[in-house]
């Protein structure tokens, strides 16, 4: 990937600061090598068609995108890129707990279980 890629890539997927401390933490706490990047994708499933995913990995796959966001190595593969393009992660606190959270342009609702892309009907109703 050239330097205009990864540019065109950064700008797609955001971390907020808050999101990067806590991965951070997530990853010491768990002794995650520094080596291995933060995963980001989505899957099919779940009560509204998709579902976002969250993980490390020690290796990118050869179509893996690859950027760096609030100085965390993350990989995306192509096909969640497009469901991902535009968003930012964050990390929120509530009465109802904390968790990471999608700020998705792409879905048109989303529910409390995590999962996106309902549309009409569904669980969002």
């Amino acid at each position: 990937m050239n330097e205009q890629q990864e540019q065109t890539v950064a700008q797609e997927v955001n971390i907020t600061p808050e999101a990067a401390k806590e991965i951070l933490k997530i990853r010491a706490e768990n002794q995650i090598p520094d080596s291995h990047a933060l995963r980001m994708g989505v899957k099919e499933g779940g009560c509204c068609g998709i579902s976002y995913v969250l993980g490390f990995d020690e290796k990118a796959a050869e179509t893996d995108k690859i950027f760096q966001a609030e100085g965390i190595t993350v990989y995306v593969d192509a096909a969640s890129l497009m469901h991902l393009s535009g968003a930012t992660l964050e990390f929120v606190s509530g009465p109802n707990g904390s968790g990471f959270k999608f700020d998705n342009p792409n879905d048109q609702k989303s529910c409390g279980c995590g999962d996106s892309d309902c549309g009409d009907g569904g669980c969002c109703g």
